[in-house]
């Protein structure tokens, strides 16, 4: 039976999710950090909001998503489910907060699930992280996986280029894919790796796997909202569609305003009580 709120919306589940996939229907998944944005996203239909790490870049103007905290995570979190009706809210597990230790990542996970009231949470890594997601699973809450491009790993790597191009690599990334299965995730997102590998995956699990730069044929997409809404400029890589130019349209709101402003054409006598 699926889960209703008293406004009798239907509220995105992971067997919801599980079953999408089953069907064909495709998964829509963005990111979102703050309370205005989820309830413009969460009313427009999207399924999965992410309160991704990505804050730390798109938020807070750091280069990496490793100086992001727990307790900001928590914070935008927290914004993000009250804006929300519908969508499954999932909480990045930020860098710090599980790698190594399988008892900080519970108790990373129970800070977010008990202080945030989200749905889930995220985590990058594969076999590496094992013993991490058996224990957060153990306490009953849904887990999704991270494989291809971490950018978590991003000094370890080096380079934001594509993963898994050598056989090597695409086949650690398949028995981390199935490990993360049989461990209990509800999905897996796979970030920036060739198509016909993703498409390898997505047909060989049984779980939802949502791509991101990983091609068309994974059962969903993922985008960080500020670039899908170009309210980002700079970043501009080969998997990115955007649907908006908001950079361009708020900057000429805030240079019209301004003007106003210097002009005396803001507030008029109408405007002011």
């Amino acid at each position: 039976m699926s889960v209703q709120k008293k406004t009798d919306v239907k509220v995105i589940t992971t067997h919801q999710l599980q079953n999408m996939k089953e069907r064909g229907e495709k998964i829509s998944m963005l990111t979102a950090y703050d309370f205005s944005m989820a309830t413009i996203l969460d009313a427009a239909g999207v399924d999965v909001l992410l309160v991704g790490d990505s804050a730390s870049n798109v938020m807070a103007g750091h280069e990496t998503t490793l100086p992001i905290t727990l307790d900001q995570m928590i914070y935008h979190a927290q914004s993000v489910v009250r804006g929300v009706r519908r969508a499954f809210v999932v909480v990045d597990l930020p860098f710090g907060s599980y790698q190594g230790n399988s008892s900080e990542a519970l108790r990373s996970t129970i800070r977010i699930m008990k202080e945030s009231g989200a749905h889930g949470v995220k985590i990058e890594g594969g076999a590496e992280i094992k013993e991490s997601i058996t224990r957060i699973l153990s306490a009953g809450v849904p887990v999704m996986g991270h494989l291809g491009l971490t950018p978590q790993s991003i000094y370890k790597f080096g380079t934001y280029t594509v993963r898994a191009k050598e056989e090597a690599e695409a086949q650690k990334l398949i028995e981390d894919a199935q490990l993360l299965q049989e461990l209990g995730c509800f999905a897996i997102v796979l970030e920036k790796i060739p198509s016909e590998l993703a498409k390898r995956v997505a047909e060989n699990l049984q779980i939802p796997i949502i791509g991101i730069g990983a091609g068309p044929h994974v059962d969903g997409q993922v985008l960080v909202v500020h670039d899908m809404l170009g309210i980002n400029k700079e970043f501009k890589p080969r998997f990115l569609r955007r649907y908006a130019d908001l950079h361009t349209i708020m900057t000429e709101a805030v240079q019209n305003y301004v003007k106003d402003v210097k002009d005396r054409n803001f507030p008029t006598e109408k405007e002011a009580y």
